[in-house]
């Protein structure tokens, strides 16, 4: 064992031997670590939601064992949060770690599931390669390529040629443009310029500035969950909705949770992703109902039905282990379930323990009287393409 591993290890074990009491057998502990102050505050808000609407829906005991739901607020930080996910296991008995509103804050917590064997569920950051840093990881979110590509497709098909990306510079933005460039490219589209903004402070207004020069039919934009009023705003102010450009990209930018923010700057804009609180399905018009019924109107995103799966995932291991909580036990059940989520089929790939899931083309749009993502296409069973591409 390296001096690094053996340190991690030996901390964990220093925790449960310095814990006041023992795990309790009966109950199954869920450390929920998510960003629920600073800029990524919506994401925190909406998973929190969606966990505990999930709890309450289904009860709080499942195969005998009663589920206790942990949150912890990461601030953002990747250091905060491996040390709360070294917390959540060695003081607090957590059998499953789940959240993780930013890839960084992923990976952080990566080495802890491993050290530990505990199940990390990631219902938030979506960069294709956190599943790969650790054996423990399951992913219940989406993958920037699953959206990304698809997108790319959709504007070939639909005389998009010329094209300018604007990316968040971060694991995701860096995904959704190479899967999104990479996928356009190869169809005889071209990228005439590829922008990357700062993930802190990020000001769209220079960038946007040079995209009105230059002219493109469209501009295909990723933006992490929370910035895509700013991005909408200055798009606006620059005159990029009146000058013929289109706005095309993956669905964070138009995010249910901030469309009333946004306004009518939203209008048009499409997107491909894997959820919108407008989808037409029983499972998601008795989701959003009561999701809004529990938060004061507050519509449910695409994090929010995450992190309801997310707790899915969970108690549905536990039934198929008849109430086994242990790490390896948990993580062998999750592989391969499959369930109708809000969002429509969902199943954890037994390989890559990604979900895999419809992508759904999307246009916002003007619906009884306020703005939705309505679904005009469907692409089924979209695994990730990232990993699809190293088999």
């Amino acid at each position: 064992m390296t001096a690094k591993r053996w340190t991690l290890a030996a901390a964990l074990c220093a925790m449960l031997a310095a814990s006041p009491a023992l795990a309790d057998e009966n109950t199954v502990t869920v450390g929920l670590i998510l960003p629920m102050t600073g800029p990524s505050a919506s994401t925190g808000k909406q998973e929190k939601a969606g966990a505990e609407l999930y709890i309450h829906e289904h009860g709080d005991t499942v195969a005998g064992k009663k589920i206790a739901l942990v949150v912890k607020d990461d601030t953002g930080a990747a250091d905060v949060t491996k040390r709360l996910a070294e917390e959540l296991v060695g003081n607090e008995h957590a059998s499953v770690l789940m959240g993780f509103g930013l890839t960084p804050l992923a990976l952080a917590a990566a080495p802890v599931a491993t050290e530990a064997k505990v199940p990390e569920i990631v219902t938030a950051a979506a960069t294709a390669m956190i599943t790969e840093k650790s054996p423990y990881i399951v992913r219940t979110s989406f993958t920037l390529p699953q959206a990304a590509a698809p997108m790319a497709d959709w504007a070939l098909e639909n005389g998009i040629r010329k094209v300018v990306t604007v990316v968040t510079d971060y694991g995701p933005g860096v995904d959704a443009e190479k899967w999104f460039g990479g996928t356009f490219e190869k169809g005889g589209g071209m990228i005439m310029q590829k922008i990357r903004v700062p993930l802190k402070n990020p000001d769209f207004a220079p960038f946007l500035q040079r995209m009105a020069d230059d002219k493109p039919d469209a501009v295909f934009v990723f933006v992490p969950s929370g910035f895509g009023a700013i991005f909408m705003k200055q798009f606006v102010e620059r005159g990029l909705d009146k000058s013929g450009v289109r706005l095309i990209g993956t669905g964070d930018v138009t995010d249910d949770d901030l469309l009333a923010a946004i306004g009518d700057a939203a209008l048009g804009a499409v997107t491909t992703h894997h959820y919108s609180a407008d989808h037409d399905s029983p499972e998601n018009k008795a989701f959003v109902a009561a999701f809004e019924k529990a938060n004061n109107g507050m519509r449910p995103n695409f994090m929010a039905v995450a992190a309801y799966d997310g707790m899915g995932l969970v108690y549905k291991a536990l039934e198929k282990t008849k109430g086994d909580a242990s790490g390896d036990a948990l993580l062998a059940a999750m592989k391969g379930l499959s369930w109708t989520s809000p969002r429509g089929p969902v199943s954890i790939d037994p390989e890559t323990r990604d979900i895999v899931q419809n992508i759904y083309v999307r246009k916002v749009e003007m619906k009884d009287g306020a703005l939705f993502n309505v679904e005009f296409a469907t692409i089924p069973d979209v695994k990730d393409p990232y990993k699809a591409s190293k088999r």
